[in-house]
C-alpha cells in the first residue's frame, strides 16, 4: 500500500493541484451556494448549482469529487449553456482527514459511512425541493468519486438513467457482486498514461485502493451487461499543445436504448481531461442521449 508520508503523488494532492490550474485558466460561477441536510444522524453537505430562469422537471447531474479533492462549479457553465442543475455534494472525512467517498478501499474498513444511501436521498430531496426530473438524473465523478459512479450504476439501477466515471476504477469487489439486471448508460473518460487509476489495472492492489479491473476491461462488461449490440470507434486529435489521440469507443443499441461509452485518452494523465477537449461538452453530450420526455 503506497505510504502517504512518502512523496508520491496520491490521487488527493494530484486532484488538488489539477484543481488549481482549472482555477487559475477559468472562472467559475459564483452563484453556487451551500446547503445542509440530515442522513442516517450525520449532517451532509452540498452546493447546487440552478441556471437562472431553470425551467419545472429539468434534469440533474450530481458531481463526485475525487478523493480529497474539490470540484465544486467545474460544470457551471455547462450547466447554464444546456439548462441543467449541478450538484456537488461533499463525502465525509475518513481516518486520514480525507474528504471522500466510502467504496470500499482496503483504507475505509473502518468507515461506517453509505455514501450510496446518502446520494440516494439527496437526490430525492433536491427532486421534491426544486422540481427537478424524476427520470434525468445524472453523475459523473473524478477518481474515487468515478468509483462511485461505478458502485451507483450496479446498486441504484433505477435511480441514475447514465453515470460518468472519469479516471474512475471498477474495483474487484464490486466487479464480482454486481448482480443488477437493470441497464444504466456509462461513459468513461481516462487517460492511458494515468499513474495513480492505472489503465491497466491492479489485480494486485499494489496502488493501496484495492484490486481493480483494466479500464477496458471494466468497460467491456459494462457494455455486455448492457446487451449492447455494435461498437463503433473513431479518433480524433485533441487540444493543442498535447494534441493528445483521443480513442472513442462506442457501444450502443443496449436494453432500453443504453450505451456504453469510452473515451481513450492516449498518453493522458489523472485528470478530467479539460487539457484535451471540453469535458463538459463531452458529458453532456452523452447525458443527452440518454434523456426522457
Amino acid at each position: 500500500m503506497k505510504c502517504f508520508s512518502e512523496f508520491v503523488p496520491t490521487r488527493g494532492f494530484l486532484v488538488a493541484l489539477m484543481a488549481f490550474f482549472i482555477v487559475v485558466g477559468s472562472s467559475y460561477a459564483d452563484n453556487t451556494p451551500e446547503y445542509t441536510m440530515e442522513c442516517e444522524g450525520i449532517t451532509r453537505v452540498y452546493k447546487l448549482h440552478i441556471p437562472e430562469g431553470l425551467p419545472e422537471n429539468a434534469p440533474l447531474v450530481v458531481v463526485l469529487h475525487g478523493y480529497g479533492g474539490s470540484n465544486d462549479g467545474i460544470l457551471n457553465k455547462t450547466a447554464d449553456r444546456h439548462r441543467f442543475a449541478a450538484c456537488y455534494p461533499r463525502g465525509e472525512k475518513d481516518s486520514r482527514g480525507k474528504s471522500c467517498w466510502n467504496v470500499g478501499y482496503p483504507f475505509q474498513h473502518d468507515m461506517t459511512i453509505d455514501d450510496v444511501e446518502f446520494l440516494t436521498q439527496l437526490v430525492r430531496h433536491l427532486q421534491n425541493k426544486h422540481g427537478f426530473s424524476r427520470h434525468n438524473v445524472f453523475c459523473v465523478g473524478m477518481s474515487n468519486g468515478g468509483e462511485m459512479c461505478y458502485q451507483l450504476a450496479a446498486q441504484r439501477p433505477d435511480l441514475f438513467a447514465a453515470v460518468a466515471p472519469v479516471a474512475g476504477l471498477m474495483l474487484h469487489w464490486l466487479y464480482k457482486s454486481d448482480n443488477s439486471t437493470v441497464p444504466v448508460s456509462l461513459f468513461e473518460i481516462h487517460g492511458t498514461e494515468d499513474n495513480v487509476s492505472a489503465w491497466n489495472g491492479d489485480p494486485e492492489n499494489k496502488g493501496g485502493w484495492g484490486a481493480y479491473l483494466p479500464v477496458p476491461l471494466a468497460v467491456h462488461f459494462c457494455a455486455a451487461k448492457n446487451r449492447t449490440t455494435v461498437m463503433q470507434s473513431d479518433t480524433l486529435t485533441g487540444k493543442a499543445p498535447n494534441n493528445r489521440m483521443i480513442i472513442q469507443h462506442r457501444f450502443i443499441g443496449g436494453i432500453n436504448n443504453s450505451e456504453v461509452w469510452l473515451y481513450e485518452i492516449v498518453g493522458g494523465g489523472h485528470s478530467w481531461a479539460w487539457e484535451d477537449m471540453d469535458t463538459g461538452e463531452e458529458l453532456w453530450k452523452f447525458f443527452s442521449r440518454c434523456i426522457q420526455p
